[in-house]
């Protein structure tokens, strides 16, 4: 019934006074519904369903019940005692991740994307000179948000698939005598692990600061940030920590934190300003204020990936990555496949790259494997896009199991998939 017609049948029964009132509320609702231009969407209407799927691509990976578990927990206040107790406990994880002891350790509320941006936007101001490394997609990201930030950005570049050598790196810092130098850890687009070793001494020696990516590579492969003068750190959260995305830890160094007080002007992001943050990670020996309401459920969730990190233990985690990464190499290339990275020693433990094999479409093996076996696998990105398939083996997702479990996916697809006669 219209609203117009639900008022008249009220005001027609003045004799009935609760049937009126009962008309005349059902006849204000109408009214305001009819008011509506945008109906309820259908979609939210019904039931949320979610596939199961083995994520076995670059990230991010499966989350564990134990860690789902943490997530689905009641809130808290961002300022109660209890959560700044769990933030505590997330600081004393990164440091054991990072293997450094620096103060001013901490998770961006946002995704390693985000800490990137932070690490940038405190350590630079317009002006500076940062050089770039760049061998993926991940280079090329620094370098763009470090022109947004009004830097003088220098690029030293390699192939996809190559890394630098010490000597590369000392040329760069050299010739553009950079006050910053940024470099991938683990560079997810191409599967390149880069060693760090002297890097940090040969920056302190050029004046230099190092900043390392390790998204793609925390928990996975070796990294002492201490023992190897990186100057800042971070990492990503959905990775070998197989936590949702969300939360993304960073660390400075001693050099790192002196030059952000001696900034001239203030960062360019208050969300994102490491002397608000260190405050709200009790990183200055300062009271703690309230800076920004921080993801609480995802904090339980980081504190429980960082947590099972710490009693499997690194060397156990980087063990267990690395085989697992030989196992799955070895299994492509009896498939008839070819690795991206040539040289062994810096391949990637946890997200391996393998050539699309001639006359195949990367689109339709991938979209092969989640239709008919629940599994993602990835194609290629920035520099690799059409070139490479990336298959990740991450946290509690690099197993035997999960090798063989892929290996014979791609076995079946390439049996399957139509292959053209290009």
């Amino acid at each position: 019934m219209h609203w117009a017609a639900v008022l008249a049948a009220a005001q027609a029964a003045s004799t009935a006074p609760l049937l009126r009132a009962q008309l005349l509320g059902t006849a204000r609702r109408a009214m305001a519904t009819s008011l509506l231009r945008v109906p309820p969407p259908q979609g939210l209407l019904r039931p949320l369903v979610v596939p199961e799927r083995l994520l076995l691509g670059p990230g991010p990976s499966n989350v564990p019940r134990r860690i789902q578990a943490a997530g689905g927990q009641q809130l808290l206040g961002h300022m109660h005692p209890e959560v700044l107790q769990v933030m505590d406990e997330i600081k004393a994880g990164i440091q054991y991740a990072f293997q450094t002891q620096n103060q001013l350790t901490l998770a961006i509320s946002g995704t390693g994307h985000c800490a990137m941006e932070a690490a940038l936007l405190n350590l630079l101001e317009p002006g500076d000179t940062i050089l770039v490394a760049i061998n993926g997609i991940w280079g090329q990201r620094a370098a763009d948000i470090a022109r947004r930030l009004g830097a003088n950005v220098c690029e030293l570049l390699k192939p996809a698939g190559e890394y630098f050598t010490p000597w590369d790196i000392e040329k760069g810092l050299v010739q553009h005598k950079p006050s910053v130098l940024f470099i991938t850890h683990g560079e997810s687009s191409t599967g390149v692990l880069q060693p760090l070793e002297g890097l940090g001494e040969l920056c302190h020696r050029h004046g230099c600061l190092l900043l390392v990516d390790a998204v793609a590579s925390l928990g996975g492969a070796p990294i002492f940030m201490d023992q190897q003068e990186i100057d800042v750190l971070y990492s990503g959260s959905q990775k070998v920590l197989n936590v949702p995305p969300g939360s993304a830890p960073i660390s400075f160094s001693e050099r790192a934190r002196e030059k952000l007080l001696r900034r001239k002007t203030k960062p360019q992001s208050f969300y994102l300003d490491m002397g608000w943050l260190a405050n709200y990670w009790g990183c200055d020996g300062e009271p703690r204020r309230y800076h920004h309401t921080a993801p609480i459920n995802s904090f339980f969730s980081l504190r429980e990936g960082l947590a099972m990190l710490a009693e499997i233990g690194l060397e156990r985690s980087w063990e267990r990555h690395q085989a697992n990464c030989t196992k799955l190499c070895q299994g492509l290339l009896n498939l008839g496949l070819e690795l991206f990275v040539k040289e062994e020693k810096v391949r990637l433990p946890t997200i391996t790259t393998v050539r699309v094999p001639e006359g195949y479409n990367w689109k339709d093996i991938t979209a092969f494997l989640v239709d008919n076996h629940a599994m993602e696998i990835a194609g290629g990105l920035g520099p690799t896009v059409g070139k490479v398939l990336r298959i990740g083996l991450m946290g509690y997702n690099s197993t035997i199991e999960n090798v063989n479990r892929v290996l014979e996916a791609l076995r079946d697809a390439l049996g399957s998939c139509h292959r053209s006669r290009l």
